[in-house]
């Protein structure tokens, strides 16, 4: 670690036993943690102990909340029936919650991918689509077909938004691995970004220094835009 560097928290996926251990274990791709080396940060990652969020957080400068093939619980933004798609992953959402709260009362950086733009959302008092192809009339594959490092299809970006601003664009390539989405926004959070069908790919919290979500992997580089994400979350830790 060089002096000055910022350290940035990543939060790990959990998988039950098989393939990779008979025991229960955590998993991770590693562009996560390439692309925030890339931008300069020092990645570590972050198990699944709510317990201990505030000593992470001590530890920290920036929050990452990666994706994953689960599921918000759609209780927690009160929905009263449940998709038959929806997958859980209980004490992974317990960790991810305790120390999102717990970044954004610091006024932490905080970057939420996919699924975890899906969990800032929530934590930000929205709500979700808990599975696209049943809620959004004629939809886009946002489960795209071609491969993740490839783009799915554009999103346009709202000018005057924090995401505007970093990316210097009015619309982006992005990829598309999502079978949820946001449906409402809290109070003061802002959509940044939508898809061709109007699917909301993008929000942010212009409360605080740095709190975007965005529904695509910008760890996989598709854009220059998805670059200037990581560079502008440690940029705003100084």
């Amino acid at each position: 670690m060089t002096k000055g560097q910022r350290v940035v928290g990543v939060t790990l996926d959990s998988e039950e036993p098989g393939g990779y251990s008979r025991l229960p274990w955590y998993a991770l791709r590693q562009n996560y943690c390439e692309a925030v080396a890339r931008a300069g940060g020092l990645p570590i990652l972050l198990p699944h102990e709510p317990e201990q969020a505030a000593a992470y957080l001590d530890r920290i400068d920036a929050l990452v909340v990666t994706g994953g093939a689960f599921d918000v619980d759609p209780t927690l933004f009160g929905a009263t029936t449940r998709h038959s798609t929806v997958k859980l992953k209980t004490r992974r959402t317990a960790f991810e919650l305790e120390i999102t709260r717990g970044a954004l009362a610091r006024d932490m950086p905080v970057l939420g991918i996919c699924g975890g733009q899906q969990l800032l959302n929530v934590v930000l008092g929205g709500t979700l689509i808990q599975h696209i192809p049943d809620e959004v009339a004629d939809a886009l594959a946002h489960e795209q077909l071609n491969p993740r490092t490839e783009a799915g299809h554009r999103v346009k970006v709202a000018p005057g938004t924090l995401l505007h601003r970093i990316c210097g664009a009015d619309e982006l390539e992005v990829n598309s691995a999502h079978h949820q989405a946001v449906k409402g926004v809290g109070a003061g959070v802002v959509i940044d970004a939508l898809a061709p069908d109007g699917v909301i790919e993008g929000i942010e919290d212009p409360r605080y220094r740095y709190c975007l979500g965005v529904q695509w992997h910008p760890e996989y580089s598709i854009s220059q835009g998805d670059e200037k994400i990581f560079d502008a979350l440690i940029a705003a830790t100084r």
